[in-house]
Parts: C-alpha cells; sequence; structure tokens
C-alpha cells in the first residue's frame, strides 16, 4: 500500500504526461502481482466498493476532531480523502504494519456499509497520511490525480513493450488483477485466453481539421452525428454494446443486443428515432435522429421500461466495418469497407440500423457551405475519411479528420462559484452562469443556464479566482454566490428544454470562450434570445 501510495502522491505532482507514463511504466515493472495489477484497476476505474462513501469519510472523522475543524478545513482543501487523510488523529494504541495494497483491496471488497464504519478506521490507523489519501482515492472510486483509462494502458503499454491496441483488445475480456494480462506482456507467456467473447477493440478516432484543406479527391465527406460512438459486437451468441471508452452499455439500450443476428464488429452511432431541423442544406441531410438532448434521456441507465423503449427508440447509424463473421477487414482501405458495409446492410433489422450518407462535394470550397448551412440538432459537424485508410486503432495523422461546426455563442453573467477537484481544488472553478429574464433594468432576474469548468488558461483561472474571492455576497458551504458583474461569453453546441433548470433551458457542451472583463452585465443576453435557438 506503501508504494502504491508514493506513486499516486508523484502523479499528483507530475504535470506532464509523459512523466505520468513513466512514473506508473516504472511503478508496474518493479511491482509484483497482484498488487501492480490493482494498482493498474484502480488508475483505470476498474474497482468500486459499495460500502465506503463520502459521506462514510466525513461521519467518521466528526466522530474524531472538531466537526467546525472538520468543516472549515473541508472546505478549505476542496477534498474529502485528502483533507480526511491529514485531520485523521495518531492511533493511540500499536498497530500493525501498513497494509500491502491487496490486503486494502480484500478488506474493501468484504466491507458493508455497517462493517465500513468499524473496519476502515482500523486500516486508516495504519497508514501515514500518504497512504491514507491512497487508500481514500481507492475506496471511493474517485482517483481524479489527471490519470485517464487510456493513459494507464498507455504505461502498460510502455512498461513491457507491447501494442497498446493489442492491450486494449484483451483488457475486456479479463477481471482484475489482470495476472494473465502481465505474464503476457511481462514473462513472454501466450496471449490471455478470453473464449469466445464479444471483446471490444479499439476506435480509429480522428484530429481536428483545424485550419487545413483537404482533396476530396483523396477523401470521402460524412456527416458527424451528435449521438455517442459505439461498437456492436457479436460473438459466442452474445451481443455486446460498447462505448467510446469500452465501457458496456448493452443494459441500457437492450434492444440493440437484440437486434444484431450474426458475427461482426460495427462502428457507429447511437441515436434516438426523431425528426430533424436542416437549413439551406435539408436536402443534404440524412434525417430521422432526435438531438442528443432526447438520447440522454437513456444515458447511464441500469434498467430500461418499455415505455422508454417505445418513448425513446434507439437506433444505430452505421460508419464502418471491422469484423464481419470472422473476416478481419481492418487492413482494407476505407472504399472497401464502405462498401462491404453498404452490402452488410440489407441483413439488419431497418428500424435499428442505417448507414451514415456520405456529403458530395464539387470541391472544398462548396463542402465548407454545406458544413455552414446545416444546423441540424442531430449533426455535430463533418468527418473526413481518407478512401485508402485502413481501420487503425487511435489518432493518425492525415487519415481522418473531424470538421466540427462552428459553435453558438452567447454572453452569460457569473452567478455561482465552486472549488474544483485535484489540483484545481483551491481554485474556485466550476461556474454556473445565467441569462437575464427580460430588461435587467426593469428589474430582470439572472435565471441560471449553464456550468463550465473549462475553456480558460490557467493564468485566467487565477483571476477568476482572485474576482470571485473578491466578489462573494453569499457562501452555501463550497459555492459562492457572486455579485453578478462578470460576463462570459459561452460556447455551446445546442439548448434544449429542460424541465430541470428554472429557466426551462440546458445547454450542450458549454464552454467558456471568452472572459469579457469589459462588458457590463446589464448587456449580457436575455433568456428570449436562447430560447430561439432550441431546435427540439
Amino acid at each position: 500500500m506503501q508504494d502504491f501510495a508514493a506513486l499516486v502522491d508523484r502523479l499528483v505532482y507530475t504535470r506532464s504526461r509523459n512523466g505520468k507514463l513513466d512514473r506508473i511504466a516504472d511503478y508496474l515493472r518493479s511491482t509484483a502481482d497482484p498488487d501492480r495489477g490493482w494498482a493498474l484497476a484502480a488508475l483505470t476505474g476498474a474497482l468500486s466498493f459499495a460500502a465506503v462513501k463520502s459521506s462514510t469519510i466525513r461521519n467518521l472523522l466528526m466522530e474524531r476532531v472538531d466537526p467546525v475543524l472538520w468543516n472549515l478545513s473541508r472546505d478549505f482543501v476542496g477534498d474529502t480523502a485528502e483533507t480526511a487523510s491529514l485531520l485523521w488523529p495518531d492511533p493511540a494504541y500499536d498497530v500493525p504494519p501498513p497494509p500491502s495494497l491487496s490486503e486494502a483491496v480484500e478488506t474493501l471488497d468484504r466491507m458493508t456499509r455497517a462493517s465500513a464504519l468499524s473496519e476502515l478506521p482500523k486500516l486508516l490507523d495504519r497508514l501515514d497520511p500518504p497512504g491514507r489519501y491512497a487508500l481514500l482515492k481507492l475506496a471511493t472510486g474517485a482517483m481524479r490525480i489527471g490519470i485517464s483509462a487510456r493513459l494507464a494502458k498507455l504505461a502498460f503499454a510502455q512498461a513491457f513493450d507491447v501494442r497498446v491496441e493489442d492491450v486494449e483488445e484483451y483488457w475486456h475480456g479479463l477481471a482484475p488483477p489482470y495476472e494473465a494480462l502481465f505474464a503476457w506482456a511481462a514473462d513472454g507467456a501466450e496471449p490471455p485466453d478470453t473464449g469466445n467473447m464479444p471483446l471490444f477493440r479499439p476506435f480509429m478516432l480522428a484530429h481536428p481539421l483545424e485550419d487545413a484543406r483537404v482533396d476530396l479527391a483523396d477523401y470521402a465527406a460524412e456527416w458527424k452525428w451528435d449521438g455517442i460512438r459505439v461498437q456492436l459486437v457479436h460473438a459466442g451468441g452474445e451481443t455486446r454494446l460498447y462505448s467510446r471508452t469500452g465501457d458496456d452499455i448493452t443494459g441500457s439500450f437492450p434492444e440493440m443486443a437484440e437486434a444484431l443476428p450474426f458475427a461482426c464488429v460495427l462502428d457507429g452511432e447511437l441515436l434516438v428515432r426523431g425528426s430533424h431541423q436542416g437549413g439551406e442544406a435539408n436536402e443534404r441531410i440524412q434525417g430521422g435522429a432526435a438531438s442528443f438532448n432526447a438520447l440522454q434521456q437513456r444515458l447511464g441507465r441500469k434498467t430500461v421500461s418499455k415505455a422508454m423503449r417505445e418513448q425513446y427508440p434507439a437506433f444505430v447509424r452505421l460508419y464502418d466495418a471491422l469484423i464481419v463473421e470472422d473476416e478481419d477487414l481492418r487492413e482494407l482501405p476505407w472504399e472497401d469497407r464502405r462498401r462491404r458495409l453498404e452490402a452488410l446492410l440489407p441483413r439488419l433489422p431497418q428500424d435499428r440500423f442505417d448507414l451514415s450518407s456520405t456529403v458530395e462535394a464539387a470541391d472544398f470550397e462548396e463542402l465548407t457551405r454545406i458544413r455552414a448551412s446545416a444546423r441540424d440538432d442531430a449533426i455535430e459537424g463533418l468527418m473526413l475519411k481518407r478512401r485508402d485508410s485502413p481501420y487503425v486503432a487511435g489518432r493518425r495523422v492525415g487519415l481522418w479528420y473531424k470538421w466540427k461546426r462552428d459553435p453558438l455563442l452567447v454572453d452569460c453573467v457569473l452567478m455561482y462559484a465552486q472549488r474544483g477537484s485535484g489540483k484545481r481544488s483551491s481554485f474556485y472553478s466550476d461556474y454556473t452562469f445565467g441569462c437575464w429574464d427580460g430588461d435587467p433594468d426593469q428589474g430582470a432576474e439572472l435565471l441560471p443556464v449553464g456550468k463550465a469548468y473549462f475553456g480558460f488558461t490557467d493564468e485566467e483561472l487565477k483571476k477568476i479566482d482572485h474576482y470571485v474571492r473578491q466578489h462573494t455576497t453569499n457562501r452555501f458551504g463550497p459555492v459562492r454566490e457572486t455579485d453578478k458583474s462578470l460576463v462570459f461569453e459561452v460556447a455551446f453546441d445546442s439548448v434544449h428544454e429542460s424541465k430541470r433548470h428554472k429557466s426551462g433551458l440546458a445547454m450542450r457542451f458549454p464552454r467558456i470562450h471568452r472572459i469579457r472583463w469589459d462588458k457590463p452585465a446589464e448587456e449580457a443576453d436575455r433568456i428570449d434570445a436562447l430560447r430561439a435557438l432550441v431546435r427540439d
């Protein structure tokens, strides 16, 4: 546990991506099974312990330290695990040596909500502050130390000089602590036996086009649909639906698991049926998809009622075919895979699948006009795919580009700020902003329309944090209300009606585009201007 705690501590203070990769790789090479497998599972979010919640930690601390001290410290630090690890009192009895990571995982796994109140303190007593911090992060499943699952897998591949694509492909057929994976990568054993399982294959991804131009003789254009990228895998008589991160979301969309009748691996966009709103390019746009707001009604649900399935019927708009009936197509050019996919479509249920249409244009200038005129809420922009490109995992320069449509912009007023987490725990970095519900000169109030925590630089974050501290008018725990004088220019992809918000609106992907230090708050936009952009 101490070695894992030291790794976590070093990762928290390592800013560079390569530095993080090196530290994880060194740990995996120098640590024995099964500890290194449990560490890898923790870093990739593959561990979950139901017994320990933030409230459990808070209740234990408030029994042991002054509640006022706890609340003030937690508010200042901004992180429950860090605050608890520093305030936990030294035990007044002789304690056993620190537990190994494996022992800690086994103890956490057998805990219940009731037993956690007696068993968790015994573990904490055996550890120093860095160990307690790592243990509590592990127990709550919220590492938040700047490590993505993809980065941890890259570090594994770097540690043992294997392909990350192979790591990801085996990964989803194995359970922690991944001893078979380490045996293959570190000791040269045979690849892990995952059997005839419907395994996830890493997605091919695209680079932003930015200011580049491409020759349409070499590239095909497709609409980029605003759902979620998914992979359907049918093997061994079973179908699974995977998200872009490799999460199994079959339970949320059981109708898709019922719709694939033969062995294959298909790539597409998960959408919900509905009408579409085009523009001048209406006749060019493939309809039938509702906005992301409709799809969101079903995302994350463990069980889906019949009524929900009927109200928000899911389907997949297919992009690519990776494997068809044991034939691996990934090395073929995109044009060949596209023809195979078109030939495959008649064999699939028409109410569950269709094919993403290509966008025809005489030249890049015409394609630019088509992209600019498309304001269908189910469209994010365009994809540009090199016609001779194989299907390769990750982002490869020059093969696929994503060309998102320009964002919508609106001026909003900062209303509330909340402390961030991890390296931002000392800054007010999460911002709620609103628009005027009428004329502010006649007493109109601000109504919240969105929340964002990115889009600004570190220097801008420091300035906004200073502003929040100097202009606080009220406090609600970790949240501060400000005096409604700072204007943000907010970028977003679309806006939808929402019964959960007082304004009746919810933004899609809001982010801070500019900080308008120069603009008076009364000149910010009004709710009516935002409501006019609703296309549901």
